[in-house]
């Protein structure tokens, strides 16, 4: 075989190893059905698992409350806030019997990266833990929507 026949054959075969404009285009339509598909799930699971994320650490932060109300004969007072659950509190009433270790480690944000909301005397409650969603703001609906320590899950 001549040197100019196998240049040939291998453009030949060069030119038959590529994807057509079409094939590209049935990648890419198949792509876009998937990703309508698969987006808006994923992002209603990252929703609840955000509430979740919330809901757990309520729990946690309620079990520190209850310590520091064994140890000190009350809860925080909405000045004191968390914070008087990580370090002793010089706001009036200061805490008589504050574990030199804290109640807890550090305070967490929320999922949304907002700081979590307490209050002493709560509504309804001897306080009140709560997160004012995705927007940081009160009110809201869906993601926005704010979580409380005593909404039913």
């Amino acid at each position: 075989m001549s040197t100019k026949m196998k240049t040939r054959m291998m453009k030949a075969g060069m030119r038959q190893a590529g994807f057509t404009l079409v094939e590209i285009m049935v990648v890419v339509i198949i792509i876009g059905l998937l990703a309508g598909i698969v987006v808006p799930n994923v992002m209603d699971n990252l929703d609840k698992a955000n509430v979740q994320k919330a809901r757990a650490d309520f729990s946690s932060l309620q079990t520190a409350l209850k310590l520091y109300r064994i140890d000190n004969f009350n809860y925080p007072t909405t000045e004191q806030g968390l914070e008087a659950l990580v370090t002793k509190s010089s706001i009036a009433p200061v805490p008589r019997n504050f574990k030199a270790s804290g109640y807890i480690d550090n305070l967490n944000k929320d999922p949304w990266g907002n700081d979590y909301q307490y209050m002493s005397p709560g509504e309804g409650h001897e306080y009140d833990i709560y997160s004012l969603g995705a927007d940081g703001v009160s009110g809201g609906e869906g993601q926005n929507a704010d979580i409380s320590v005593w909404d039913e899950q």
